[in-house]
């Protein structure tokens, strides 16, 4: 019952934000708009951390099984890659680069102000 609330408080958020996205035919994803919801929430106070910790502690410990999908799904998409593996490599190899550096970045930053 205790992982059933978590996974409601965690799911609130991304509902409104599809909701949000559907009615105002907003760019951003509904996921994305849910994710920035929950991070508001958690910052005023709205949501605290104990209230979803143990579910996500769960969900990271597990995010490797959430990838299988996307990997299926890549590789069903073979025939549509066909010929264009050299470019996929390099657009994949850079944006992995670039996340990097964003990161850091982010980090470094979030240090100074400690």
């Amino acid at each position: 019952m205790k992982y059933l609330r978590q996974l409601t408080i965690i799911l609130i958020p991304y509902i409104i934000g599809t909701v949000l996205q559907i009615t105002l035919h907003l760019p951003i994803p509904g996921a994305v708009i849910g994710l920035i919801l929950l991070f508001l929430g958690l910052q005023i106070g709205i949501v605290k951390l104990e209230m979803i910790e143990e579910l996500c502690e769960f969900l990271l410990s597990n995010m490797s099984f959430f990838f299988i999908p996307a990997g299926v799904g890549l590789m069903t998409a073979f025939g549509v890659l066909k010929g264009k593996w050299i470019p996929f490599i390099i657009i994949v190899v850079l944006s992995t680069c670039l996340v990097w550096i964003v990161t850091a970045f982010v980090v470094k930053t979030l240090r100074k102000g400690r």
